[in-house]
């Protein structure tokens, strides 16, 4: 299914445009013509003009410009004691007259300044049920654009025959957008723009901040769904009008876009197949990701799949994660193909290094995660498992069971081979799972998630795994506080905060690494530099790496820590220092100690024992993972009592944080919250329980009818 952008390659082939500019454009608050935005609009048509377009500009504003004029006409021309009396409302009418001449001299005085020439034609309904007037209206057009001239049409709201012309409904057209939308069947245009006060249209009202644009309109999905607000402030409609006019001129063929007149570019943006404003076409539906329109509908398809994978076995679940695991292994050639195009795209568009490394799917991981997934499907069954067994009474029992969460969000950057850990996760804890990957490895994310979701039973059903498109759907996701359980943020601190200022869903996860190594006076310096070494270099961008090492001060100038410093420097590390260190050891000063590099670099700094280090870690520190070099036994339980960190390590590298290292099979993430799960959250972390009660007939009757024992059981 083809992504929302790719649905805007129909501008190639379009030559002759509809513009359609609405009175909320035209003019200010104060109902004086907006001259600013009238500008900008000639001149985006003056450009088109000059680039080969045929442009026909249909124009609002008549009526609101005639009415302050005669407002203030009737000012200067009444006594003091007529302007005491009740000010009838003007004939709208003798505005629109007033007004469609000088709405049009203006237009005249624009173009002429950008040397274009543009002709007015006046249109009234009744004109349109005559054939004769239909052909010469056509004739006229095609005339006026083979000579350059840009034909500008209103309706002539002067000699309108309707009975109440601002309200009536019936007849070919009814306002200024369906007069458009019925111009750009009649002229045969390719491309309709209906210009409005906001972006496009939106989820809710555009004011509020839970509301976002769609991009793509569609009929069967969105209309019922839409609430409109008020009508325009100063013309005939409003949105509601020009939806209707946009899916009438959109079903007949003419694409359409509404979008922002108050931008100096926005027409051009169109034309350049820019993904702004709201699209209608009439194959919208084939082109819009299910998540465009159905973020409820796909994580309710998720809650539905996950009750259905967890009436399965445990074997039969377990065969499930078997036959991914194979899938993915004879799927490694098209799976590679597919990450080597984003890492190419990657390195052209200029992305860190860092996170190309994250992206690229080195040789053996696809067979690494298939065979970390086979782990899981081996290990003792999860769910269902009864955690304590009590007797609240004589025949009643009350058991507490290990349960899924529900349904799982997780959104990752960078890393491809995190959906196929987190997926296997979601499947073995029996949960339901929609991912948001970066776009960075858009291709790769795609590859993967078909491939594991075409493992999945029909009876448990596709919809298990959700892959959501596009970023602009995450908004909409997290308002789903009553569908989705839990959310796990995996990237950037600024991704994880604003995931957690957006939603009332529980959010897990981790913002920064940055990973502290400690080494004592006392360390075995060979040891000490083989786990600084790992801890820096064996995989850099990750978040167990070492970001920070903190020497004690009687290691300075030793033979060890020089080594050290200069291997570090062999291995490519970029060192800066702290402010002891800068003076001590010569190194440029780092710009701050909270700073996680993700890369070849780190920060030293030099203290003077080990509760200066744990003072440094907790100011510093995120609470992901530190560690200790030392053969002092007492200095290291008090350093691993007194960190207070998600993984605390003694003579180990970092990098052992990690849920497949840890024997959890595989992990979701890494947290360093301090409720439900922390550290490396594997199948346990995606469990919550719940209580089973066992009784015979026993009721309560203000206890005075049970006789609690409240007595342990035995599990099994």
């Amino acid at each position: 299914m083809e992504s929302v952008d790719s649905a805007r390659v129909f501008v190639k082939d379009v030559k002759r445009v509809i513009i359609k500019v609405g009175t909320a454009v035209v003019s200010r608050a104060d109902g004086r013509l907006a001259l600013g935005r009238l500008g900008g609009l000639c001149e985006q048509i003056q450009e088109l003009n000059s680039q080969g377009y045929e442009v026909i500009l249909v124009t609002s504003g008549a009526v609101g410009v005639g009415r302050q004029r005669l407002r203030y006409r009737r000012l200067i021309n009444s006594s003091f004691a007529d302007l005491q009396k009740p000010q009838l409302e003007l004939d709208g009418k003798a505005c629109a007259a007033v007004g469609q001449n000088g709405l049009m001299a203006v237009y005249d005085i624009l173009f002429s300044q950008l040397d274009v020439t543009s002709a007015q034609l006046l249109v009234t309904d009744n004109d349109f049920r005559d054939p004769d007037f239909r052909s010469q209206l056509t004739e006229t057009v095609e005339s006026l654009l083979s000579l350059k001239v840009v034909p500008i049409f209103n309706e002539n709201d002067a000699v309108s025959t309707r009975k109440a012309p601002y309200e009536d409904s019936s007849g070919i057209f009814w306002d200024n957008d369906s007069l458009a939308a019925l111009l750009a069947l009649e002229l045969n245009a390719d491309l309709l723009v209906l210009l409005s006060d906001v972006e496009g249209l939106y989820s809710g009202p555009p004011s509020d901040p839970h509301s976002r644009l769609i991009h793509t309109y569609v009929k069967e999905r969105h209309e019922g769904l839409i609430t409109f607000g008020d009508k325009s402030r100063v013309g005939r409609g409003g949105m509601t009008a020009k939806v209707k006019a946009a899916v009438y001129a959109a079903h007949a063929g003419v694409p359409v876009i509404i979008t922002s007149g108050f931008l100096g570019d926005s027409i051009l943006k169109v034309l350049q197949g820019n993904n702004i404003g709201t699209l209608f076409h009439r194959d919208a539906n084939e082109w819009v990701p299910l998540t465009e329109v159905g973020a409820r509908e796909m994580a309710v398809a998720a809650r539905e799949s996950s009750r259905r994978l967890q009436a399965m076995s445990s074997e039969e679940r377990s065969k499930v994660l078997l036959n991914i695991a194979d899938a993915l292994e004879a799927s490694e050639k098209l799976i590679i193909a597919e990450n080597e195009a984003d890492v190419a795209e990657a390195q052209q568009a200029g992305y860190e290094k860092s996170l190309i490394s994250r992206l690229a799917l080195k040789p053996g991981k696809v067979s690494s995660l298939a065979n970390s997934i086979r782990m899981l499907a081996n290990m003792e069954e999860p769910t269902g498992q009864v955690l304590k067994r009590t007797e609240l009474s004589q025949g009643f029992i009350l058991e507490k069971m290990s349960t899924p969460l529900g349904v799982l969000l997780i959104i990752f950057e960078s890393r491809p081979d995190a959906l196929v850990q987190i997926a296997s996760l979601a499947i073995r804890s029996g949960n339901g799972l929609l991912l948001k990957g970066g776009k960075e490895a858009k291709r790769s994310n795609a590859i993967l998630h078909k491939v594991i979701t075409s493992s999945i039973p029909e009876n448990v059903g596709e919809g298990l795994i959700g892959l959501v498109a596009s970023r602009e759907d995450i908004p909409e996701l997290l308002k789903l506080d009553d569908v989705i359980d839990l959310v796990i943020p995996r990237g950037s601190n600024k991704l994880v905060s604003q995931i957690k200022a957006s939603t009332k869903i529980p959010v897990l996860g981790h913002s920064d690494g940055i990973c502290h190594v400690y080494v004592d006076k006392s360390a075995d310096m060979v040891k000490a530099k083989q786990i600084v070494l790992d801890s820096k270099t064996d995989y850099p961008a990750a978040c167990n790496a070492m970001e920070t090492l903190l020497v004690h001060k009687e290691l300075v100038n030793t033979v060890g820590l020089n080594e050290l410093i200069v291997e570090l420097q062999t291995k490519g590390v970029t060192i800066f220092g702290g402010p002891r260190a800068c003076s001590m050891l010569n190194l440029p000063e780092a710009s701050s100690f909270h700073h996680e590099y993700s890369s070849l670099a780190c920060t030293i700094e030099v203290v003077d024992d080990v509760y200066a280090v744990i003072d440094h870690i907790h100011q510093y520190g995120s609470g992901h993972t530190d560690c200790i070099i030392t053969d002092d036994q007492d200095i290291a339980e008090i350093f691993l009592h007194q960190v207070d960190s998600a993984a605390v390590f003694h003579n180990a590298s970092t990098r052992f944080c990690d849920g497949f290292r840890f024997g959890l099979g595989a992990e979701v993430g890494i947290s360093t919250s301090r409720i439900h799960a922390r550290g490396p959250v594997g199948v346990e972390g995606l469990l919550t329980t719940r209580w089973i009660a066992r009784g015979s007939g026993q009721v309560v009757d203000g206890d005075h009818g049970v006789v609690y024992t409240h007595k342990s059981l035995n599990q099994d």
